[in-house]
C-alpha cells in the first residue's frame, strides 16, 4: 500500500474510532453524572425508599444482557447492533428525563442499562475489527484515558447541572453526544462481512444467563443493606443463581450455537483474562468507593474535594496506558505489562493501608498514583490479549464475556468490601463532617482493613496472569490476508488435466 493509501486508511480509522468512543461515552458519563443527582431526584419524585432502584435497575440490566449483545454482534454484524444499542440508549435517556414517577424512571433506566451493556461490549469488539492487533493497545489506552477523565468530570458536571438547570438534563445531555456518535458510526464505521448463522439463536440460554446474573447481582446489592445476608430473600436469590447456573451449563453443552460457548471460556487466554479482570475490578472498587469516603471522614475533605483527590490516580492511569500502548505497538510484546501493573496495584493498596491511620492527603495521593500507574496497564492490555487470541467470528462474545466478568467483579467486590467496611466501622454513622475523633479513627481503621483485603485480590490476579500465554501481535490491519494467503493468491492456478 502506498503512502497516500496508508494516510487515507489512517484517517478513516481515526474518524471511526472517535465515533466508537463517542458512542461509549454517554454510557460511562451517565453513571458518574447521575450520582450527584440522586438526592434531588428522590426529593422531586417523592419515593426516597425506591431511589436505589434507579442505579440497581441499570447495573443489573447491563450485566444480564451483555453476553446476548456480543453474540448478536457476531451473528449479524457489530455496526448494525451498535447503532441499535445507541438508538435504544438515547430513547431511554429521553424517557428518563421525561419521567413523572419513580416507577417510570426505573423502567426507563432498566432499558437504558440493557442498551449500555451492548454499547460497551460491542464497541470494544469493534475496535478489534478496526485496527491491527499491535495497534489495539494504543487505541484501548485512548479509551481508558477518556473514561478516566469522564470519571472525574462526571460528578462535577452532574453537580453543576442539578444546581443550575434540572436533574432531567443529566439524561438529556446524552442526546447530542449520542446523535453525533450515531452519525459518525453510520458514515465511517465499516460494516464488515458476516456469515449467515447456521443455527437458531439460543434464546433459552440467554434467558437463563440473564436470570442467573440478575439474581446474583440483586443478592450482592441487597445483601447487608436492604436485607441481612442470612435472610430468606438473599439465600433464595443465591440458591436461584446456583440452580440457574447449573441448568445453563447443561443447556450450553448441548446447544448447537450456545449463547456462551463453554469451549471459549476454557481457552487459556479467555479464562485467565476473565478471572484476572474479575479480581482486578473488585480491587479497584476498594479505591473508587472507599478512598473518597475515607478522605471525607478523616481529613475533612468535602465531597467535591474528595473526588478531585482521585485525579492523581486518573493521571497515573492515563500516563501508563499511553506508554504501554506505544511500546506494545512498537514491539508486539504485552505480557509484562499486566504483570507489572498488578504488582503496582498490590503495592499501591498496601501503601494505602499502611498510611490510612496517618490521615495524610499527600500520602494517600502517592498511593493512588502507584495504584493508577498499575491499573492503567492491566484491563486494556488484557483486552488486547483476548482480541489477539480468539477467532474474529467470536470476537463479540469474547469481549462480552470479559466485560461480564469485569462487571461481576465490581458488583461482588463492592458487596464484599462494603461488608468488611461496615463490620470494622462499627456503629459509626451519620454525616461524616460531624464525626467524633473516635468515629474518624473507626473509619480510618475500617478503610485500612478494606485496603488490606483488596491487596491480596490484586496479588491473586497477578499470580493468575503469570499463566497468560503471550502470542505474537500482528501488524496487518483486520481483513488483510496473511502472508501465506497472499503468496498463494499470486501463484497461478494449475490448468485442469
Amino acid at each position: 500500500m502506498d503512502s497516500a493509501g496508508r494516510s487515507g486508511r489512517s484517517s478513516q480509522v481515526t474518524v471511526a474510532f472517535a465515533a466508537i468512543v463517542l458512542a461509549m461515552l454517554p454510557a460511562v458519563l451517565d453513571q458518574t453524572v447521575l450520582a450527584t443527582a440522586l438526592p434531588t431526584i428522590a426529593g422531586d419524585l417523592g419515593r426516597l425508599t425506591d431511589v436505589s432502584w434507579v442505579v440497581t435497575a441499570y447495573v443489573v440490566a447491563a450485566a444480564a444482557t451483555t453476553p446476548l449483545w456480543g453474540k448478536l454482534g457476531d451473528r449479524h454484524g457489530r455496526k448494525r447492533l451498535i447503532e441499535i444499542a445507541l438508538v435504544t440508549f438515547l430513547a431511554a435517556s429521553a424517557l428518563c428525563g421525561l419521567a413523572q414517577t419513580i416507577t417510570m424512571l426505573i423502567v426507563a433506566r432498566a432499558v437504558q442499562g440493557a442498551a449500555a451493556g451492548g454499547l460497551m461490549s460491542l464497541a470494544m469488539a469493534a475496535v478489534g475489527d478496526l485496527v491491527s492487533p499491535r495497534e489495539r493497545a494504543r487505541y484501548q489506552g485512548y479509551i481508558a484515558a477518556t473514561f478516566a477523565v469522564a470519571t472525574i468530570a462526571g460528578p462535577l458536571a452532574g453537580g453543576l447541572v442539578v444546581e443550575h438547570v434540572s436533574w432531567r438534563w443529566v439524561f438529556y445531555l446524552n442526546l447530542p453526544l449520542g446523535l453525533a456518535a450515531l452519525g459518525g458510526l453510520h458514515l465511517h464505521l465499516p460494516a464488515g462481512t458476516v456469515e449467515r448463522p447456521a443455527h437458531r439463536l439460543d434464546l433459552g440460554g440467554a434467558g437463563m444467563l440473564a436470570a442467573a446474573t440478575g439474581a446474583l447481582l440483586l443478592a450482592c446489592v441487597w445483601g447487608g443493606d436492604r436485607y441481612a445476608w442470612s435472610s430468606a430473600t438473599i439465600i433464595g436469590l443465591l440458591a436461584a443463581t446456583l440452580v440457574l447456573a447449573l441448568a445453563l451449563v447443561v443447556r450450553e453443552r448441548r446447544a448447537a450455537d450456545p449463547i456462551v460457548p463453554l469451549q471459549l471460556l476454557r481457552t487459556r487466554t479467555v479464562g485467565v483474562v476473565s478471572a484476572s479482570l474479575f479480581l482486578t475490578t473488585a480491587a479497584l472498587f476498594a479505591v473508587m468507593v472507599f478512598v473518597p469516603l475515607f478522605l471525607q471522614a478523616t481529613t475533612g475533605a468535602t465531597p467535591t474535594q474528595a473526588g478531585l483527590l482521585l485525579v492523581p490516580m486518573m493521571l497515573g492511569i492515563t500516563l501508563s496506558t499511553h506508554v504501554a500502548g506505544r511500546v506494545i505497538a512498537r514491539t508486539g510484546r504485552y505480557k509484562a505489562f499486566p504483570i507489572g501493573g498488578l504488582a503496582l496495584m498490590t503495592a499501591g493498596l498496601v501503601g494505602l493501608a499502611v498510611t490510612a491511620t496517618q490521615t495524610s492527603r499527600t500520602l494517600t495521593a502517592i498511593g493512588l498514583v502507584v495504584f493508577g500507574l498499575g491499573f492503567g496497564v492491566v484491563g486494556q492490555v488484557l483486552t488486547v490479549a483476548v482480541q489477539n487470541d480468539v477467532d474474529r467470528r467470536q470476537l463479540g462474545i469474547a469481549m462480552a464475556a470479559t466485560s461480564f466478568f469485569r462487571g461481576l467483579g465490581g458488583a461482588i467486590g463492592a458487596a464484599v468490601l462494603g461488608a468488611v467496611f461496615a463490620a470494622h466501622a462499627g456503629t459509626t454513622g451519620g454525616d461524616v463532617a460531624t464525626l467524633s475523633r473516635a468515629g474518624r479513627a473507626d473509619v480510618a481503621e475500617a478503610a485500612q482493613t478494606v485496603f488490606l483485603v483488596a491487596a491480596p485480590l490484586a496479588a491473586l490476579a497477578l499470580l493468575i496472569v503469570l499463566f497468560l500465554e503471550e502470542r505474537p501481535l500482528q501488524q496487518a490491519p483486520p481483513g488483510t490476508p496473511a502472508p501465506a494467503d497472499r503468496a498463494s493468491a499470486r501463484e497461478p492456478t494449475p490448468a485442469p488435466s
